[in-house]
């Protein structure tokens, strides 16, 4: 890249930066008496005919949706009909739409899948990484073990980028580059589903190491929002579709891992709810019996905001009763604790929710 072009990106980002001021403030971080810290971000709520149901902030803004879009880039594992000549289980098609911990449950999955297509680890192009799950970290660190590509918290979706890719005869090696017929098949198709064109947008690397594109807000609220309510989008993908929320809701732990934010909601909502989170404070959900599609975007990346935006989210539209919420924050918590664990503040929503 020539130092002209790095002056180009450099001046888009600072450009977009300095448009996220008129974001509302979505979280507030209290300690004590006062409010610590705040969290600034954009929502967007669509139904699938494109009507604007929740609106806070510039949703028109570019986005880089991250790993919240995982269930609709695995819809083509399924259309291609992959998924149904390798047998992938309905785990295997959660973990396909996984951000995962890098427990055994998820990491010992990937390796017998790979070797049904004639694969191996080494061909996954996501690299290593030490599981998130804290438990499963320290087991690998007690036995001497290094941790593979299967404990990438993305393992589960190059596994079926790959698996679409042995499918239909194309190449295994540089899968994740961006002229590669899997990730042209990738944003052809979000463009479809969000109705947005996304052939002149902000292009970066993902870091799994796939291509990002960038994305309105509120397409991909519109794309979650036809994720789930899936009747005009022709047989063969309202299948599919169906197929991916059903998969999701039946294996809760598939899609993060055990008392993680993302699992525990798919637990308590089933497929009320197909939840997804990315990177830097990202979040989809796709609600089949409303009709709806949900996109969040924290702007300064923060995770603790978007979970806690999120739940606001659920429980303002219903999908989230009381008692749904009791038990989700009872397993994470929205509270602030010193190491001695003395409550000290709470991560909670200010009143634009």
């Amino acid at each position: 890249m020539s130092p002209d072009s790095l002056a180009a990106d450099d001046r888009i980002v600072r450009t977009h930066i300095s448009e996220v001021d008129a974001a509302p403030l979505l979280i507030e971080v209290t300690r004590g008496d006062m409010v610590e810290s705040v969290h600034r971000g954009i929502v967007s709520v669509v139904d699938a005919n494109g009507k604007d149901v929740m609106t806070l902030g510039d949703v028109e803004r570019p986005t880089y949706p991250r790993s919240a879009i995982k269930p609709l880039q695995t819809l083509p594992v399924i259309e291609s009909g992959a998924a149904d000549a390798f047998n992938l289980s309905e785990a295997e098609i959660a973990l396909c739409c996984a951000s995962h911990r890098g427990e055994p449950i998820h990491a010992d999955k990937v390796i017998p899948w790979l070797a049904r297509l004639g694969l191996g680890v080494d061909d996954l192009e996501c690299g290593p990484q030490l599981p998130f799950h804290e438990a499963s970290a320290h087991a690998l660190i007690r036995a001497g073990t290094e941790p593979t590509r299967a404990h990438n918290n993305c393992s589960g979706k190059h596994s079926g980028m790959l698996t679409t890719a042995v499918h239909l005869g194309e190449p295994t090696k540089g899968y994740t580059e961006a002229d590669h017929p899997v990730q042209t098949r990738l944003i052809e198709l979000i463009g479809e589903m969000g109705e947005m064109d996304l052939s002149r947008t902000a292009r970066g690397v993902d870091g799994c190491g796939i291509p990002v594109f960038g994305a309105p807000l509120r397409g991909v609220a519109y794309a979650m929002a036809r994720l789930a309510a899936p009747d005009a989008l022709g047989a063969d993908r309202a299948a599919a579709c169906r197929r991916i929320v059903k998969a999701c809701a039946n294996n809760p732990l598939m899609l993060s891992g055990t008392d993680a934010f993302n699992s525990v909601v798919l637990a308590e909502t089933g497929e009320t709810c197909l939840l997804k989170g990315g990177a830097e404070g990202y979040y989809t959900a796709a609600l089949p019996e409303k009709g709806l599609g949900v996109a969040i975007k924290i702007d300064d990346g923060a995770g603790r905001a978007s979970e806690a935006a999120v739940l606001a989210v659920l429980v303002r539209l219903g999908v989230i009763d009381d008692a749904q919420k009791a038990r989700i924050e009872a397993t994470c918590s929205p509270e602030v604790r010193n190491w001695a664990g003395r409550l000290v503040g709470f991560i909670r929503a200010t009143p634009a929710f």
